[in-house]
């Protein structure tokens, strides 16, 4: 490789977030590409992007398939000076071979960098690259006292290589383990990293290695000099003539969990062990807000907000008097170095409702909220339940809320034993409206009837609370004219 070659790892993604599904390029080999413009579409755990590329120059090589998934701090895309010469097709693993000859020190060095301290510095997917920093060198440096770069296959002193590759050791263990997520891999299924054979360079335990004793996805073990590239994993993986071991049935398929789906079910499994959660719900007649609207879009037709905006609008309202269900818990340490839990209250409301989409269930949410109309909130919430479906929400647009109203009610239940979204605190549900016998004025008639369900933090409030907050949102639905006059 070229000593002026740039070469761009995919960058840190944010939320913690280590992977990322490439979906497709936005460029080919031999392209000429400018600063920051985008260069692949990819898809994550939160969302689908593109990644601007922090370098300008001819695109000398692709490393990557769509469909593939690429672990972040991995070469992504190498860039050529503009008028250098570039190979007419990609070297599908190119750069994975000169990276596998260099000594054991410098992969030892340079994945400790990448997988440790991933995103120190690159660019924030959907964000562009820094105002004015550089991009971070990829190329050897220089020297001390010479100016003739150092090349990436001289040969390290054996003494430094060894030592390298000790710092990878777990202390009073054979193998050498660098990556965290393959020592967190491996402490999840309980297997010993003791004497665990690596099949990468040095022994280098890899993630494969784990996979295999903890008996995992079935991968075909390429030879160290060489790592395997990822293969383009479909969604639905056949699985003809393999026999479940506990139920002896045949297996008709494995769907790899990961994307959104592995976020949900990630955050779904923490809320359940770490939040101590409580319910409370109450029927509530909707028929005066389902006559307000019909009235006022027979003066606006297009523009009158949607039911969901209107119930949000009193929910900002009942959140103003019921501040404790608009904040979050957060562990801290005290002055004496134990741990403590704090109440984080907002100034402030972020307002995040459930979309569902191709991708799987996702909670955009609505920033300033309670600033808004029901009007605004109505125009936010569709801009926002597109750009969900699109694929193309930001980060920011997808983790910052600080309270959900899920209208689950459109999948025709009327009620749901809700969990949290993590790290909020409360989340209310609201359910079908059908017509239903309700007693009026001592007259029994034909309403239309909806349920509300709020299932919140015992930690941060008690039921008191959180039936005051759920009685004011039942009554402002009830009473939709008297309460937007107050607001």
């Amino acid at each position: 490789m070229s000593a002026d070659m740039q070469v761009f790892l995919l960058p840190d993604l944010g939320e913690g977030l280590t992977e990322a599904e490439l979906v497709n390029w936005l460029v080919a080999v031999g392209d000429e590409i400018r600063v920051d413009q985008p260069i692949a579409e990819v898809e994550t755990a939160k969302s689908m992007v593109e990644v601007p590329s922090p370098y300008a120059g001819i695109v000398a090589e692709l490393h990557g398939e769509a469909g593939q998934t690429l672990d972040v701090g991995k070469p992504l895309i190498s860039v050529a000076p503009v008028g250098a010469s570039v190979p007419a097709e990609p070297k599908a693993a190119a750069l994975e071979e000169e990276v596998t000859e260099a000594p054991a020190a410098s992969i030892a060095a340079e994945t400790y960098r990448t997988e440790e301290k991933a995103g120190s510095g690159n660019v924030l997917i959907g964000y562009g690259t820094s105002g004015g920093g550089e991009a971070r060198r990829t190329r050897p440096r220089k020297a001390l006292g010479s100016s003739v770069a150092v090349p990436s296959a001289v040969a390290v002193a054996p003494d430094f290589a060894e030592l390298a590759l000790s710092r990878t050791r777990i202390p009073g263990k054979l193998s050498a383990v660098i990556s965290p997520l393959v020592r967190k891999m491996a402490r999840d299924h309980g297997v010993s990293l003791d004497a665990l054979p690596g099949s990468g360079e040095s022994g280098l335990v890899l993630r494969r290695d784990v996979e295999a004793a903890i008996g995992g996805a079935v991968r075909e073990t390429a030879p160290a000099e060489v790592p395997a590239p990822a293969a383009a994993a479909a969604d639905v993986e056949p699985s003809a003539g393999v026999r479940d071991a506990r139920t002896g049935l045949p297996v008709a398929s494995r769907t790899p969990v990961r994307g959104v789906r592995k976020a949900v079910a990630a955050n779904m499994t923490r809320s359940r062990s770490e939040i101590p959660e409580a319910t409370v719900w109450v029927d509530v007649d909707a028929t005066a807000l389902l006559e307000m609207r019909a009235e006022l879009k027979k003066k606006d037709a297009h523009g009158t907000p949607g039911l969901l905006a209107f119930i949000a609008r009193f929910v900002t309202a009942g959140l103003k008097k019921f501040p404790e269900l608009n904040t979050r818990i957060v562990t801290t340490e005290d002055t004496a170095g134990g741990e403590m839990q704090e109440i984080v209250a907002f100034d402030g409301i972020n307002l995040g409702f459930a979309a569902q989409t191709d991708r799987g269930l996702v909670v955009p949410s609505v920033r300033n909220a309670h600033l808004m109309s029901a009007r605004e909130l109505d125009a936010e919430i569709r801009r926002l339940t597109a750009v969900a479906r699109d694929g193309k929400a930001s980060p920011t647009e997808l983790a910052s809320g600080t309270f959900t109203l899920n209208n689950y009610g459109v999948f025709g239940v009327d009620g749901s034993a809700a969990i949290i979204n993590y790290p909020e605190v409360a989340m209310l549900g609201v359910g079908r409206i059908i017509d239903k016998p309700w007693v009026v004025d001592g007259q029994l008639a034909v309403r239309k009837v909806t349920e509300l369900t709020l299932a919140f933090d015992h930690r941060v409030c008690d039921g008191e609370t959180a039936a005051g907050f759920l009685r004011y949102v039942a009554d402002a639905i009830e009473n939709p004219g008297t309460v937007l006059a107050d607001l």
